[in-house]
């Protein structure tokens, strides 16, 4: 028995397209996760379909596909899909073309709304029909206030997302989340959501690329893995942004990936699950168990076996007692 899924061909050789998050997965700020873009550019070298998906709202494609390059991935721009645009499709499907929409948002947003054929503005005038809410690193304060009462208001809202932190090069910090949960307080009411773990942009992203067969890789449980959960397709866990060994241990079946592995490397890898008896969780030379609640890993072997026998014991633990399992004192391998 096992919780984690396994592949005996590579991934990259299973899975068509690779529905890829972005930061904390092939970026942190403005520098590349090490080994994404060689690790990348080997998959779609053997033909692998890359889709750049991601929650951030600020920038329009073009700039991501621009950033990526930069980096040394192989990207084209009608490759990335971001939740600006499935939040601009979600829009056009209740209004009619030329509608005003108060932006709360950056350049992405307003772009995505001028490609559905809606106008983006930043006064709050009579004839504005619908909010959107994204990620801005300008956004000002005043057209927070002026967003939030014409929410109150009873127009339509449509958040880009609702990711409470971001990856950044200085650490984690607050991402939209935080300010969509101010204005939905003041509000008092809650915003549709386009973003990830929502299906808009997990459709949106197919729509535009295409695939059969799609593996959603990301670093976080709450909405890349969740997200794959909800859509019905596997899912592939890398440890390079926001996902650490506390929050591993402690992910829910609805939050929990079909594979783990410490990066983008994995998409060249076959994946092998742990065997799991009795509670203890067995694979390439490690073993790892509860005892009196907490974890022990013992033995030696690849970082990738570690985290994967590591996840399946802590699950089983966490389904059969209904608490995570406490990981005081334990180091994963670098």
């Amino acid at each position: 028995m096992s919780v984690l899924g396994s592949c005996r061909p590579t991934l990259s050789s299973a899975y068509d397209v690779a529905v890829l998050d972005l930061d904390g997965v092939v970026y942190l700020g403005p520098e590349a996760v090490p080994g994404a873009p060689e690790a990348l550019n080997q998959a779609q070298a053997g033909g692998m379909h890359l889709a750049f998906v991601t929650n951030n709202a600020a920038r329009p494609p073009a700039s991501v596909g621009r950033h990526l390059r930069d980096l040394g991935v192989d990207a084209h721009d009608e490759d990335v899909v971001t939740s600006a645009q499935a939040a601009a499709r979600l829009l056009a499907g209740q209004l009619e073309k030329g509608s005003k929409v108060f932006l709360l948002g950056g350049a992405g947003l307003e772009e995505a709304l001028r490609e559905r054929s809606l106008v983006p503005v930043l006064e709050p005038t009579d004839d504005v029909e619908a909010v959107v809410q994204g990620y801005g690193p300008d956004l000002l304060w005043k057209q927070v206030m002026q967003g939030a009462v014409l929410v109150r208001s009873g127009l339509p809202w449509v958040a880009s997302n609702t990711d409470m932190t971001i990856p950044t090069a200085a650490g984690v910090a607050p991402g939209n989340g935080a300010l969509v949960r101010l204005v939905a307080e003041f509000a008092e009411r809650e915003p549709q959501v386009a973003g990830k773990p929502m299906p808009p942009l997990f459709e949106e992203t197919l729509e535009r690329v295409g695939g059969e067969r799609p593996l959603v890789i990301g670093d976080r449980l709450d909405t890349d893995i969740r997200g794959a959960v909800t859509m019905g397709w596997d899912s592939l866990l890398v440890l390079t942004g926001v996902t650490g060994l506390e929050e591993l241990v402690g992910a829910r079946p609805e939050e929990r990936p079909t594979y783990v592995a410490p990066d983008l490397a994995a998409l060249a890898e076959a994946q092998e699950a742990p065997e799991v008896t009795d509670g203890a969780a067995v694979l390439g030379g490690w073993t790892a168990s509860v005892e009196g609640g907490r974890l022990e890993v013992s033995g030696q072997g690849s970082p990738a076996d570690w985290w994967r026998v590591v996840a399946a014991a802590a699950w089983v633990h966490l389904d059969a007692a209904g608490q995570p399992v406490a990981t005081d004192g334990v180091q994963p391998p670098r």
